[in-house]
């Protein structure tokens, strides 16, 4: 195996399927009026709300720099409000509003239309979900280490 094909790296295949995977939802959240990113950010947020902006940060992988756009599209849409926390000014907490509450119902058949378009099983679906999910636990823990951190 050439170690330098395009083709042999498996930094691309994920590149390659991350794009699809977008791409694959982009007419999913069209009519919701959602892109990706605020997709995302909207399920962290139907878990639970009246969280910090780093809270948000953290749970989506995402840096603030990256996050805000996001969020100050959604507060436009009159999805969420942020707001300063009571108790300690440096933090911004981000709440759900009645509308954005309500998205959750319209947003409920987004997975399982997505799920069709896989063309595999739920099972197959979860094992490469899992796999993804440890594969980025031991890259993080790897750069933490090579940066000096404790992972």
């Amino acid at each position: 195996m050439n170690p330098l094909l395009l083709d042999n790296q498996l930094c691309f295949s994920l590149y390659a399927a991350s794009r699809a995977m977008t791409a694959a939802y982009a007419p999913l959240l069209e009519p919701l009026g959602l892109t990706y990113p605020q997709y995302l950010a909207l399920l962290v947020l139907w878990e639970g709300d009246n969280i910090s902006v780093k809270q948000l940060g953290e749970r989506l992988q995402l840096d603030s720099g990256t996050l805000t756009p996001v969020l100050g599209k959604l507060e436009e849409r009159g999805l969420v409000t942020r707001e300063r926390d009571d108790t300690d000014a440096r933090v911004v907490r981000v709440t759900l509003t009645a509308v954005g509450r309500a998205l959750k119902q319209k947003a409920k058949k987004v997975p399982e239309r997505l799920v069709c378009q896989f063309g595999i099983n739920l099972p197959a679906v979860a094992r490469l979900r899992d796999e993804l999910i440890g594969l980025t636990q031991h890259l993080r823990a790897a750069n933490a280490e090579d940066q000096g951190e404790t992972p």
